[in-house]
């Protein structure tokens, strides 16, 4: 072939290649992740309905959250690897365990060498932006790394009135948390966006300590009855409960403590839902900004929380802890090309799946060497399980001693628990078991019962396995249960 002739061919291949890149880029979906801060697996309408006879709070509504769920995917069964703040949201960006990621507390930076799917996507040809809480690190309201823009904080942030540092830029933002959130995602998804993007919405909802919900919807909930749970003083040594337990009774996570300055226990329970009115009402202002925008069916739509939270279960008021109300989130995704309106998906996921399912759905190549895996084909109703156990991971904090450390192995029907000492020696508390298909309560510990004495095996050689597979680790000394107030 003649260079005359060669020429105008490569041309055209060029051409072509450009105009087949610009097509697959137009194709990708803009994604949006919403955010929210202790929320519990049961803490939605939808949810609250299905259970009908064992739900807590059956007249809590969340219209804008069912939609959510109605018009897209609602896995049942999600679950956190570390039930505190910031070791989960590093695994939430990073696929990762927190011994592998090394954010073990909330006072611990996100290494900005770590890899996450914000700088995957990034790297990709996605814009990409953060707005609102971050809550790793106490100190530094920096660039968010992956993000080329960001509009957040420093440490957890307060209820009104927050200083935000935006691109650079620290200011003042009266108001309610999340309508000043809210309102800064709404003005960022109406700008002209030539590229795909990805937004984090990073809410404070309905975190304790104390909880302060939206003056308007402070009384909201007043005149609705509130049921207290079956295993709300599940926490006795003759039930075959661990000494800790009631040794925390008083602290600040225990039902007998302050209650985080709310002294009666319906008031806090109303207070904690009172804000998620506020975040069901900023979903749906976010549903009408991208519907304004022509976005919202090219938009791949995640709403989950970084742990769940304990409401007078086993004598607690906190996270932290192994039980199922610590452990489980909520998880809904809308994606109307790929995922079939009102699906529902019972295999475990866990908060590690994350960032190789966004990546996933993006058709980006995912991160190396995590231990989270794609939720993608179940959420298009095709995939099966993609667990069959996983590990939990809790280290004592000396800011907030109140809970031992605890090892744990969750299956579809079994959990082990396990308080080690931290220095090899025997561990001091019992350890717990539960067949969580029959006694999803947790209210008969089993670890003594002959019956259960070969599951016991099984599962204290898989809390084995699911350990050395998550790596190596350093657990600090447990120190005791301390009745000391934190300091906010």
């Amino acid at each position: 072939m003649s260079h005359r002739l060669r020429r105008p061919l490569v041309t055209a291949v060029l051409l072509w290649l450009l105009v087949a890149i610009a097509q697959a880029a137009s194709t990708r979906p803009n994604i949006l992740v919403i955010l929210t801060d202790d929320q519990r697996w049961d803490a939605l309408g939808v949810v609250q309905q299905e259970q009908g006879a064992n739900a807590l709070f059956p007249w809590f509504q969340t219209p804008n959250l069912d939609r959510l769920a109605k018009e897209g995917a609602r896995f049942r069964n999600v679950f956190v690897t570390t039930s505190l703040c910031s070791p989960s949201r590093a695994s939430l960006l990073s696929g990762q365990y927190a011994r592998t990621h090394r954010v073990l507390n909330n006072f611990t930076e996100y290494p900005n060498d770590l890899p996450g799917y914000p700088r995957r996507l990034h790297e990709s040809g996605y814009k990409t932006a953060y707005i609102g809480k971050w809550h790793m690190g106490e100190d530094n309201d920096e660039q968010r790394p992956g993000f080329d823009f960001w509009m957040s904080h420093r440490g957890q942030g307060n209820y009104f009135d927050n200083e935000f540092n935006v691109n650079g830029t620290r200011r003042k933002f009266p108001g309610y948390y999340t309508t000043v959130v809210t309102d800064a995602a709404v003005e960022w998804l109406g700008r002209s966006h030539t590229q795909p993007w990805l937004l984090v919405v990073g809410q404070k909802a309905p975190h304790g300590g104390p909880i302060q919900p939206e003056p308007r919807f402070e009384h909201a909930l007043d005149a609705f009855p509130i049921r207290k749970p079956v295993n709300l003083e599940n926490y006795a040594t003759a039930q075959g409960k661990p000494a800790w337990l009631e040794e925390s009774l008083p602290t600040w996570h225990g039902v007998q403590g302050p209650l985080y300055g709310q002294k009666e226990y319906d008031r806090f329970v109303r207070a904690y839902l009172a804000t998620l009115l506020s975040i069901d009402e900023s979903v749906g202002r976010i549903y009408q900004a991208l519907e304004r925008s022509g976005q919202l069916n090219n938009t791949l739509i995640v709403f989950t929380s970084d742990n769940g939270f304990v409401l007078g279960e086993h004598g607690r008021v906190d996270k932290r802890t192994a039980y199922e109300e610590s452990l489980r989130i909520p998880l809904l995704v809308r994606y109307p090309p790929r995922i079939k309106a009102g699906t529902v998906v019972d295999p475990m996921v866990l908060n590690l799946d994350l960032a190789p399912s966004l990546l996933d759905v993006a058709g980006v190549r995912s991160l190396k060497g995590i231990a989270g895996r794609s939720w993608k084909r179940l959420a298009e109703g095709r995939g099966r399980s993609i667990h069959d156990a996983f590990l939990y991971d809790y280290n004592y904090e000396k800011q907030f001693p109140y809970t031992p450390n605890v090892r744990a192995v969750r299956t579809d029907e079994w959990k082990l628990i396990r308080y080690p000492h931290g220095d090899g020696s025997p561990d001091r508390f019992t350890a717990e078991l539960y067949q969580i298909s029959t006694d999803p309560y947790e209210l008969l510990n089993r670890i003594n019962d002959p019956a259960a004495a070969a599951i016991r095996k099984t599962l204290e050689r898989e809390l084995e396995r699911q350990s050395r597979r998550a790596g190596p680790e350093s657990m600090p000394v447990y120190e005791g249960i301390v009745n000391v107030l934190p300091k906010y």
